[in-house]
């Protein structure tokens, strides 16, 4: 059975958004995968798209979504780095990756996020491999 994997930040605007394409990307066979922000905010950041889109994955159907648009309960929840509160989303398992969101920074800012979300991703999906999440 798929593990429900949440990744959760502010304005699901910008790291929660990578990590949920690259999560659908490479680890769909084990995890059904969620993103939101407890904050509305109008689009997906241009520069994310275009980051994740150079590693030819398509972002086109994304947008920002709330915590009220996820399931109220998954096994693994993900926040992304909160720098004022960390939302509440029931789990089994939870854990921040503590990252700087890159908005407003150059594109480049925006590829190391990913680089860094990337690596995390496959870690998490080798622990649910592995049976230790």
């Amino acid at each position: 059975m798929k593990k429900k994997v949440a990744f959760v930040c502010v304005h699901n605007s910008c790291r929660s958004q990578m990590a949920e394409a690259l999560a659908k990307d490479l680890g769909s066979d084990v995890l059904k995968v969620y993103s939101a922000g407890t904050q509305e905010y109008p689009e997906v950041k241009p520069k994310a798209v275009k980051v994740i889109e150079e590693l030819g994955l398509d972002m086109s159907e994304h947008y920002p979504k709330l915590l009220t648009d996820i399931p109220e309960e998954v096994d693994i929840l993900i926040t992304m780095g909160c720098n004022v509160v960390c939302p509440f989303v029931p789990s089994s398992h939870k854990e921040d990756w503590g990252l700087d969101d890159p908005s407003g920074g150059p594109l480049e800012d925006f590829r190391k996020t990913r680089d860094i979300i990337k690596t995390k991703v496959k870690d998490l999906i080798k622990r649910v491999e592995n049976n230790e999440l």
